[in-house]
């Protein structure tokens, strides 16, 4: 949880279509949970996220939404795709990539299913009361 933390706090935003409550999901950077619990703490400071990710990762982002959805964290906003033109590095030509931005909102029982997944951490690093 710390590296998710620091992922956070260390994000450098460039250019004026980079928002704040946008993850750019990768399927070879980080493990599918870090992706998860990231978006869990973006929905608590933002309310909503935007996973975006294009080509081969567009599965993975559709996986981590529906982790999402189905433990009950999040609702589904909107779904946008789109082709972007790219260019191949090994060629040298252009080529275009399928693109998916899902946005997702809190449930209503988003802050109480935190604060039980908090609570079920902090008495499993033996954190309880005696």
């Amino acid at each position: 949880m710390e590296d998710i933390t620091e992922a956070v706090q260390n994000i450098t935003i460039t250019g004026d279509n980079h928002k704040k409550n946008r993850i750019q999901v990768s399927n070879t950077k980080k493990p599918l949970f870090f992706y998860v619990n990231l978006a869990k703490r973006y929905m608590q400071q933002h309310n909503d996220v935007e996973l975006s990710a294009l080509g081969m990762a567009i599965a993975t982002v559709v996986t981590i939404a529906e982790i999402l959805k189905n433990s009950g964290f999040a609702v589904e906003k909107k779904i946008m795709t789109s082709t972007v033109d790219m260019k191949d590095e090994s060629r040298g030509r252009p080529i275009q990539k399928a693109k998916i931005e899902i946005l997702l909102g809190k449930t209503d029982k988003f802050d109480e299913l935190m604060a039980a997944a908090e609570e079920e951490r902090e008495l499993a690093n033996g954190g309880g009361e005696e």
